[in-house]
């Protein structure tokens, strides 16, 4: 005896319609299509997250080297004295260190000019 699948076709496809709702055009609309958007979008948020990681790195750098140019340092040069001076502060919070409250940066700066 043949079993259809006419319950379970309509859940699965009514939760994947449901999950690309506001998606552009047909891609909310035909099964089909809001499928391949939403397969798409997964992969696309997957790479995201591993992405967010470097541009978070990135904008911690611009942060910091933002805050020793008034020093007449370099992001590089900042960077080398802090690990010759042995002191271990990683860039997220050096950059909030700078951003929160520029005279603890300063004195870090100063400690390790001298």
């Amino acid at each position: 005896m043949r079993i259809k699948t006419g319950f379970k076709r309509r859940r699965r496809h009514k939760k994947i319609l449901e999950t690309t709702k506001g998606y552009y055009g047909t891609r909310s609309k035909l099964y089909r299509k809001a499928h391949e958007a939403f397969i798409h979008a997964g992969q696309y948020a997957f790479a995201g997250r591993k992405d967010r990681k470097g541009q978070f790195r990135r904008l911690w750098i611009q942060r910091i080297n933002a805050a020793v140019v008034p020093f007449n340092l370099r992001y590089s040069v900042f960077i080398d004295l802090l690990k010759k001076a042995n002191i271990n502060l990683d860039r997220k919070v050096l950059a909030d260190i700078a951003v929160e409250s520029p005279q603890s940066f300063s004195q870090i700066v100063k400690l390790i000019t001298k």
